[in-house]
């Protein structure tokens, strides 16, 4: 299996409602596919030398999950939503080094 973070943007076209984030989340539990997630709060960019680029504010929450591949991943977006509402899930693998 292999780690994926679903990044859900701050673009939807409805509303989403706290109730299907619950449904949402409960079937992902329930697939055993489900490794955590948070909302994204307030934050700061740093840099060593010069100025850092701007904080990415599109970026509203994370879930992070196990899927066989990529397709697998992408199923996951059934119901999501972010996805269902209009909005913009970023599927990317999380690469062990």
């Amino acid at each position: 299996m292999k780690d994926f973070i679903l990044l859900m943007h701050a673009d939807t076209t409805s509303p989403e409602r706290d109730a299907d984030w619950e449904a949402y989340i409960g079937r992902l539990i329930e697939t055993g596919s489900f490794q955590g997630g948070s909302s994204i709060g307030q934050g700061q960019a740093f840099r060593k030398q010069g100025d850092a680029a701007p904080l990415t504010r599109q970026l509203t929450g994370y879930i992070k999950i196990q899927a066989e591949n990529l397709e697998v991943a992408r199923a996951a977006l059934a119901g999501n939503p972010t996805f269902e509402s209009g909005g913009t899930v970023e599927i990317r693998e999380l690469v062990v080094s």
